[in-house]
């Protein structure tokens, strides 16, 4: 089983910078899981615009997300709530 690792990306950084302290402490959370589990589970890719990200939902707020699945690496592209995540185009 691969060792998965994460990184941010400025974007990503500044809109977790910005969220509210129990929800940052929340994604934060669920982004260690994900990097802790990620060889265990099926991620969920988006299509038309975002079909190049995958998704993790954590309550109302998205995490974008991308994969090089040949250096086991998660890049957290940005944060958002779901209201505003899908009217973005990145």
């Amino acid at each position: 089983m691969p060792n998965w690792s994460v990184e941010f990306t400025e974007e990503a950084d500044k809109d977790l910078s910005v969220l509210d302290g129990s929800v940052r402490k929340r994604v934060i959370e669920k982004i260690d899981w994900l990097e802790n589990n990620f060889s265990e589970v099926s991620p969920i890719i988006l299509t038309a615009d975002f079909r190049d990200y995958f998704k993790l939902r954590v309550g109302d707020w998205r995490v974008f997300y991308q994969v090089d699945w040949y250096r086991n690496v998660i890049t957290i592209k940005y944060i958002e709530h779901r209201s505003k995540a899908y009217k973005k185009k990145r």
